[in-house]
């Protein structure tokens, strides 16, 4: 009976060394940081006229998706002008994500 312990310490032992070793060797490559986009202005927030304006300092084409604060998405368009009419959204609290170029950016909508 005693010799039954031994066997099951020692194969426990063993397993638990071999797991902790194949977990500290494997590394996972770094996830590269995306550009953020410079200057973004985003304004006004909250919004009250059905319109938001978005800037930013080279004012490129923007592609612009707003979700809902359960992912779901309610609007996706690409904007030439700063100008982006939100007057159908119902009030509430929304993210929008912006890109531009290569960068990107997200932020918090409020929709009163």
């Amino acid at each position: 009976m005693a010799k039954n312990y031994f066997y099951i310490t020692f194969l426990l032992a063993f397993f638990f060394t071999v797991s902790v070793s194949a977990q500290d060797s494997k590394q996972l490559p770094k996830p590269q940081e995306p550009t953020t986009i410079e200057g973004l202005s985003l304004y006004p927030n909250p919004v009250t006229n059905g319109k938001v304006y978005i800037s930013s300092k080279n004012d490129l084409e923007k592609e612009v998706i707003v979700f809902d604060v359960l992912g779901k998405k309610v609007i996706q368009t690409h904007l030439s002008s700063k100008e982006l009419n939100v007057s159908d959204l119902v009030p509430g609290v929304y993210i929008i994500k912006i890109y531009e170029q290569d960068a990107s950016a997200t932020r918090k909508l409020i929709i009163r």
